[in-house]
């Protein structure tokens, strides 16, 4: 088994990855292999419990595979469903807490928090504590957290899925928006076969446990796309089909 972080590697490299974790226990994932090209996005989509979430915890490096490769661009960024934002710091705190992690002196950290919140569109929240905040800031101010790291690799696990569909959409766009504008590629985890539509260039089918990429579809390119559109529906519809014979292939 092997997990590294490699900066001269372009790609997330994943070769024969399985994961147990216990010995006699069940097999989570099984002989998953993948590239992701650099500033790539890509969405991993399946039933609960396939094992979308562990793949993602490994290649985050908080976990290790029982056999297989991971190789990383640098350590990931990671995000979850909640925006684990520090209550007693503000929003700018939270972010210059990133910066202060990454070695960035004092005197440099007010004013790159606050571009970076400008990043998000938050430029008046910096002095805002969470809990002044609405779901969807909470989860920008994350956002603005992540890109702090300067990380190549953003690994995001399902981080919209507690949001109400409007400012689901308007994070969309937020994140298409970033995403562009960055370069940084995305690994994505969601159960919302629109929301991997709507967002990735790929969309990967893991199937029931263990986990295996079992089907992709490649979107191509960089268009940006209206979750409502008649394109995003039909090939979720066509995805959503796949799933649900995955799930009653496993029943």
């Amino acid at each position: 088994m092997t997990l590294t972080s490699d900066v001269q590697a372009e790609s997330v490299i994943i070769r024969d990855v399985t994961k147990q974790f216990t010995p006699d226990g069940p097999i989570v994932l099984d002989n998953v292999s993948l590239d992701v090209r650099p500033g790539e996005f890509v969405s991993l989509v399946g039933a609960s419990g396939c094992g979308k979430s562990t793949l993602l915890n490994l290649l985050a490096g908080l976990d290790t595979p029982t056999r297989g490769t991971i190789q990383t661009p640098g350590p990931p960024a990671l995000m979850f469903q909640e925006a684990a934002l520090m209550p007693w710091l503000t929003a700018g705190k939270n972010v210059e807490l990133a910066l202060l992690l990454r070695g960035v002196p004092r005197r440099e950290r007010r004013p790159r928090a606050q571009e970076l919140l400008a990043t998000v569109h938050l430029e008046r929240a910096y002095d805002q504590r969470p809990h002044e905040l609405s779901g969807g800031m909470r989860q920008r101010v994350a956002i603005a957290r992540a890109l702090a790291q300067q990380r190549t690799v953003l690994l995001m696990d399902e981080p919209f899925a507690a949001l109400d569909a409007i400012t689901r959409d308007l994070l969309h766009e937020e994140l298409t928006r970033i995403w562009l504008e960055t370069g940084i590629t995305v690994i994505f985890v969601t159960h919302n076969v629109r929301e991997a539509v709507r967002l990735s260039q790929r969309v990967l089918l893991m199937s029931s446990r263990p986990g295996r990429i079992i089907r992709e579809w490649t979107i191509g390119g960089e268009e940006t796309r209206r979750i409502d559109s008649p394109f995003v529906a039909e090939l979720a519809s066509q995805i959503t089909d796949d799933l649900r014979e995955e799930i009653r292939r496993h029943a």
